[in-house]
């Protein structure tokens, strides 16, 4: 493959859900600079909108949509109206998550929180998952990107539920491999360690920063283009017989607190 091609999306598809902040708008926008027809889909039609509007403004596709990831009949449409606008799905982002932050004590959370946290975080990325792939395998490629977290693999208190489910992501993302592999579409895991966003800045301390820091062999914490550009790997054609696998962005570290 010539090297000018390996990172080219152009022609490409995308949907990014969570693309309103954060990894999500980094994973959008970094997309579309290769060239993919980015669909920006967020709880926030507002944030949803702003980023798919400085896409165009800097010369790439995008439209955006409010997708709620709990509601079966949004994920549904979100695919549906993506294959309207732009005629076919390539490339699927399933960022969004929610949990944790230290503030899972287990004798103090309930069933309806632990349920909410797996719905997110493990059914909706399955679940977008099922309804794209046809489509990918159509098109003639495909390659599913899902976020999982460096808190699959720490052990903390206050943390089961978020850290469990991004763990059972990960294995389902590695035994997905095996159902999609014959339609020709790839799925791997970006794995972000402590990383500058706003709301991992809503919980930070300068105090906790330096206790990440001293398990951290790179000696920062880590800026979303960090992240987002793991996630171009995955999606671009440099990686077109990589499948299974759960890539840890982390600074060589686990940025646990003790």
């Amino acid at each position: 493959m010539e090297i000018d091609k390996l990172f080219d999306l152009s022609g490409k598809v995308a949907i990014v859900t969570g693309g309103g902040d954060g990894i999500g708008k980094g994973a959008c926008e970094i997309l579309a600079k290769a060239g993919a027809a980015v669909m920006v889909s967020d709880l926030s039609s507002e944030r949803a909108q702003k980023t798919a509007e400085a896409i165009v403004a800097a010369g790439g596709k995008a439209q955006y949509m409010e997708c709620d990831v709990l509601k079966d009949e949004d994920l549904a449409a979100l695919v549906d109206n993506t294959i309207r606008t732009f005629g076919a799905v390539n490339i699927l982002v399933n960022n969004v998550g929610l949990g944790g932050g230290g503030r899972e004590n287990p004798f103090k959370i309930d069933r309806d929180y632990m349920e909410r946290i797996y719905k997110i975080n493990v059914f909706a990325p399955w679940r977008l998952c099922q309804l794209a792939v046809p489509h990918m395998a159509e098109s003639g490629y495909g390659s599913i990107i899902n976020i999982t977290s460096i808190s699959s693999l720490n052990k903390e208190a206050n943390m089961s539920v978020y850290a469990s489910s991004k763990a059972a992501l990960n294995h389902l993302t590695a035994n997905l491999a095996f159902d999609f592999g014959g339609f020709g579409v790839r799925i791997n895991n970006v794995g972000p360690g402590a990383t500058r966003t706003h709301a991992f800045a809503s919980v930070l301390t300068p105090e906790m920063e330096e206790r990440m820091l001293r398990h951290t062999p790179l000696k920062r914490l880590g800026e979303v283009s960090d992240i987002v550009g793991a996630i171009l790997y995955f999606a671009a054609p440099v990686s077109e017989w990589i499948s299974g696998q759960t890539l840890f962005v982390n600074g060589g570290g686990l940025q646990t607190l003790d």
